[in-house]
């Protein structure tokens, strides 16, 4: 059911003669006993793996000069996370990109080549990339600044089944509409800014959560975390941080705010704070958003 796993992975490694193990259960344990034992060469996961396994108290135990390559894809990857797993692996992540819609690679980092930290690469053969403006979706956005991300290539599905009217909104004269935001540099790397229908918009301010997970990640004793916007009878939005803490430590919601105020513009800055065992994650590993964000409204709608 997951077209990464199905093409990038299974047809790939078919195609080229390659041996696959297969992981019953995502749980970072089971991939460390799995690498120790199997010594893969090639290493994929998402970034919720990468977090689980770096966080792990038998990684440091584990023998990772096996590893050739190492791809993350799926979500984005929070800079601390690769500069972490490569320091401790020696093994350079290969960030990609793609959706289902693009069968489903669209980007990725040339292996061997010139890799930037925190972007998914360039865009794969035969494969057009655009940046728009977000209201329009027409105006061509300067190299640098953010817009929504515009695909087209012979990987583009035709449509969605018996659903022309999203097929239609999402395709437009050949180019597919991801509502993806993120930027190009000046070499075509691209970079993935956040989701358009994640964006939050507090007091009239544009905020991507994930800039504010990226900062969260830079403290020490943070191994997940995820912001949303909340609804706010003033601001509209809100910004609040769902968070798990490592093992054996402790910290309290002011302490991150004030971290926080350090790094990051004060109207970006999380006003509330929730600490979680776990964050809820899809079958494939993705943290779920939009379900935090559901819960701390349901949960509020109890307490009115």
């Amino acid at each position: 059911f997951h077209v990464a796993g199905f093409t990038v992975v299974m047809n790939h490694c078919i195609f080229r003669g390659f041996e696959v193990v297969l992981v019953p259960r995502p749980e970072a344990g089971g991939i460390l006993e799995m690498t120790q034992k199997f010594k893969p060469n090639i290493f994929t996961c998402v970034p919720t793996i990468f977090v689980g396994v770096l966080n792990h108290p038998h990684f440091s135990k584990t023998d990772f000069s096996c590893i050739r390559w190492t791809v993350s894809a799926a979500a984005p990857l929070a800079v601390d996370t690769i500069r972490e797993w490569e320091k401790v692996t020696g093994s350079t992540i290969v960030e990609c990109y793609g959706l289902t819609e693009t069968s489903p690679l669209s980007h990725a980092n040339p292996w061997g080549g010139k890799t930037k930290v925190g972007s998914v690469g360039l865009p794969v053969t035969d494969t057009d990339c655009r940046i728009v403006d977000i209201e329009t979706g027409t105006r061509e956005m300067p190299l640098g600044e953010s817009g929504e991300i515009l695909l087209k290539g012979p990987q583009l599905t035709q449509g969605y089944y018996k659903n022309p009217e999203e097929t239609a909104n999402a395709i437009r004269e050949g180019w597919f509409y991801t509502g993806d935001i993120g930027y190009m540099d000046d070499e075509g790397y691209l970079y993935i800014t956040d989701r358009k229908k994640e964006m939050i918009i507090a007091g009239g301010y544009n905020i991507y959560p994930r800039e504010i997970d990226e900062v969260l990640f830079e403290h020490p004793k943070i191994q997940e975390a995820c912001a949303v916007g909340i609804p706010d009878p003033y601001r509209g939005e809100t910004v609040k941080a769902f968070l798990v803490i490592k093992a054996g430590e402790t910290l309290t919601e002011d302490e991150v705010i004030a971290f926080c105020r350090e790094k990051l513009a004060a109207y970006k800055v999380p006003k509330l704070v929730e600490f979680m065992d776990d964050l809820p994650k899809s079958t494939v590993g993705k943290v779920m958003r939009r379900k935090l964000k559901e819960m701390d409204m349901e949960r509020s709608k109890k307490e009115e």
